[in-house]
């Protein structure tokens, strides 16, 4: 098969149709992303053994680890996916190839260093990011087995996210279902059946994945897909590192900024609510993260296409797919908005249904969920520019929610909130509230953002080439 059979369509077929076949896919994978942290927590939540609580504690205090490990594949993965999708629009498939060995070489290097300093100062980051005496064991046993799975899972992420750039969308969604569907039986097995709880819940996450990860391999060992391991593209080059890397930062910067906003949001929980509070947002962050892994999976649906257009010089199907993704993640975050403000303790019920639990955990979902459309707008914007290489505009977009609003009003506004009632509960409104109001401005912040850059949806505008000249290598693609 020949690169020309794989993706002519993205530059022939109706945007329409294009979008439908490469987003729903994406979604499915993303949403059961989100289904390897929600299983475990219901599960756990659910043990029967008197725990679930503190099960539920233990593993919101290392969600910063795990998205701070998640940061560095999402640094090469999504830096790799976008590059790769230009050069192909440009018809470069001996480019591609490169793009695809360069980007291994990166998950191995980064994985190497996350997996080794990890286990080195494992429990002083734990207990940084808020563990107490009660959950710091459970924590320690779920890092223990499951940190070296989390490169496996980085390094899934990263090869389905370059199958769907080169043209197998379909194929990328059934590798992650896949895993899914075998990490639901394992954490039935291990946690319901044979009641391991937290060690049940790691070894169950770890052993999808690496058998998602050999999956997502072999697609570039088989003869019939046309971009393949190749000798020639594990050289390590310079210019393809730096290429990747300057796309890849931005939603590195937001899996960090991430990283930092939940270490610090689960202090200040632990410091208002204790381990009931630091419980209740696992929940709510593993539910509201549901609805914005559906907008991340149909802004990976616009990326090839993007990508491809944009690379081809075809701006006016680039302004279609971006308008058309808007709408469609518009409509899921008023979807999102109208099912977490009518139903919050439904949905609180499925991880843990004690009375506590819902108490501060039915408010904490109707402020983190209120203004989900703006979410899904600032989240379109930050894909739209990652996808056509203009990454430094992506980093501002996509951290001015987490970082330039959310960590300085979330460290001042609850404060000021206990210190005028002196009522610890008001602390715990203050960090929602502080959710709140950052998805507002960081909307605002990206409209500026679209508007000072909106040349490029523009017939003629010609994108630059970041390849040296001296690079760009023989003719053939048949090495």
């Amino acid at each position: 098969m020949t690169a020309i059979d794989t993706t002519k369509a993205l530059e022939t077929k109706s945007i329409k149709q294009l979008l439908w076949e490469y987003a729903v896919p994406a979604v499915a994978s993303q949403v059961v992303t989100s289904v390897y942290n929600i299983v475990d927590r219901i599960f756990l939540g659910n043990s029967g053994d008197g725990n679930g609580k503190l099960y539920l504690a233990a593993l919101a205090i290392t969600f910063p680890l795990m998205n701070i490990i998640h940061a560095f594949g999402s640094l090469v993965g999504s830096g790799a996916s976008s590059r790769m999708s230009i050069v192909l629009g440009r018809k470069d498939v001996r480019w591609a190839e490169k793009i695809l060995g360069n980007a291994m070489l990166l998950s191995f290097f980064f994985g190497f260093l996350f997996v080794s300093a990890g286990y080195l100062w494992m429990k002083p980051i734990l207990f940084l990011f808020g563990a107490s005496p009660d959950t710091i064991s459970y924590a320690c046993q779920y890092m223990d087995i499951v940190l070296p799975g989390m490169f496996l899972v980085t390094l899934t992420f990263n090869l389905t996210g370059l199958i769907r750039a080169s043209g197998y969308p379909t194929k990328a969604m059934w590798i992650m279902v896949g895993g899914s569907v075998v990490n639901i039986l394992l954490d039935f097995l291990f946690i319901s059946v044979l009641g391991k709880g937290v060690v049940g819940a790691a070894w169950g996450t770890t052993i999808s994945m690496a058998l998602t990860a050999l999956v997502s391999i072999m697609h570039f060992v088989q003869p019939r897909s046309f971009i393949r391991f190749r000798s020639h593209a594990w050289q390590p080059k310079l210019y393809i590192f730096r290429n990747i890397l300057a796309i890849g930062i931005s939603p590195f910067s937001m899996n960090v900024a991430a990283f930092a906003v939940v270490a610090i949001l689960n202090r200040q929980l632990a410091f208002y609510g204790g381990d009931n509070a630091v419980a209740v947002y696992g929940v709510v962050n593993s539910a509201a993260g549901l609805i914005i892994m559906m907008f991340l999976g149909v802004c990976q649906g616009m990326q090839p296409i993007a990508g491809y257009n944009f690379g081809a010089g075809r701006n006016d199907r680039l302004k279609e797919v971006y308008l058309l993704t808007m709408k469609v993640c518009l409509l899921l975050g008023i979807i999102g908005t109208t099912v977490s403000l009518l139903f919050p303790a439904a949905i609180i019920r499925c991880f843990n249904s004690e009375a506590e639990i819902l108490r501060v955990g039915v408010p904490a979902l109707r402020y983190l969920m209120v203004f989900a459309p703006l979410i899904a707008y600032t989240i379109v914007n930050s894909q739209l520019f990652q996808s056509i290489d203009l990454p430094w505009i992506s980093i501002v977009t996509s951290l001015s929610r987490q970082v330039i609003f959310l960590i300085p009003i979330s460290l001042v506004l609850p404060d000021i909130m206990y210190n005028l009632s002196g009522v610890k509960d008001d602390g715990v409104t203050g960090v929602w509230m502080s959710c709140m109001i950052c998805d507002f401005l960081g909307a605002a912040l990206s409209t500026v953002l679209l508007l000072a850059n909106r040349k490029v949806f523009r017939q003629g505008y010609v994108p630059p080439v970041r390849k040296p000249r001296k690079e760009a290598g023989p003719k053939d693609n048949n090495e």
